[in-house]
């Protein structure tokens, strides 16, 4: 199985001193997901968490919505023309009686780490497969405090970024703050994949009292993987894409941006988080 990292040469320039020293990279290597034996998508990812990535991957498509949905998840032997196994490409294999829509037309088959589900940006295709309301999940608060205080807490968590500083990172949080996961990977989409993997696989989907906190921008995916994982709430550190806030407004999810330190925007359903003085409206 392949490694989180990796060791290469660098030549080390500090103040016109040159030197020759070896460098922690992060791995990255490409995951080809099939379902039921046949290919469906590659995604370049970190090594680690694969099944789980595979399994958040296909809750994001609508495929699967709980441990039931899933008979196995294996790595494909004889990948390669020596029969070899790469560890490289899994096989999700369904449960009998599992629905399996015809996703292979709606989407690109190859996803890069930073696009994540190109392709696909239909706000009514995300509407209608949705198994969960967020809307209608009982009511989440959070205050700007709690909200302020998550950020570093992930960075605290991030420890093959400290070794590399080159890795996506999102965690789940309880409503009180606890933090209850956390995923690194070169692709912050897959990062939260493997989050919502590992809920599904503890049978704990739908995530409907969580908060998802991203290190990097929102975007339309990681706000669609939120909204079919039943996540009430995601905030990230840097920006939101608009066709993210417009996802946010349409199906509930409250959506925080720009969150550093006490300060952040809320995008999307304000009503979850408790200010403390009236908002002015235009």
């Amino acid at each position: 199985m392949g490694r989180v990292t990796e060791r290469r040469k660098v030549i080390r320039i500090r103040d016109g001193a040159v030197s020759s020293r070896p460098d922690t990279l992060v791995a990255e290597e490409p995951l080809e997901i099939r379902l039921n034996g046949r290919p469906l998508a590659i995604t370049m990812r970190t090594p680690g968490d694969d099944f789980a990535l595979a399994a958040g991957f296909l809750v994001s498509e609508g495929v699967l919505g709980g441990q039931g949905d899933v008979q196995n998840i294996v790595y494909c032997a004889g990948a390669t023309e020596d029969g070899s196994n790469t560890y490289n490409v899994v096989d999700v294999r369904t449960s009998p009686g599992v629905t399996v829509p015809d996703i292979t037309l709606e989407r690109n088959v190859y996803t890069t780490s930073s696009c994540g589900l190109c392709g696909k940006a239909s706000l009514d295709a995300v509407r209608t497969t949705a198994r969960w309301g967020i809307a209608d999940t009982p009511p989440v608060r959070v205050t700007p405090e709690l909200l302020a205080d998550l950020p570093d807490r992930l960075r605290a968590a991030q420890r093959v970024f400290d070794r590399t500083g080159g890795l996506h990172a999102a965690a789940l949080f309880s409503e009180e703050g606890a933090l209850l996961d956390v995923r690194e990977d070169v692709g912050r989409h897959n990062a939260v994949d493997k989050l919502v993997g590992r809920a599904l696989e503890g049978g704990r989907l739908p995530l409907s009292r969580a908060i998802l906190l991203v290190s990097g921008r929102a975007s339309f995916e990681l706000a669609q993987k939120a909204v079919m994982a039943g996540i009430p709430v995601l905030a990230a550190v840097s920006a939101p894409s608009s066709l993210a806030v417009d996802l946010a407004a349409e199906t509930g999810l409250t959506l925080v941006g720009f969150l550093r330190g006490s300060s952040m925007n809320v995008y999307a359903g304000e009503d979850r988080v408790a200010l403390h003085r009236a908002v002015a409206r235009d």
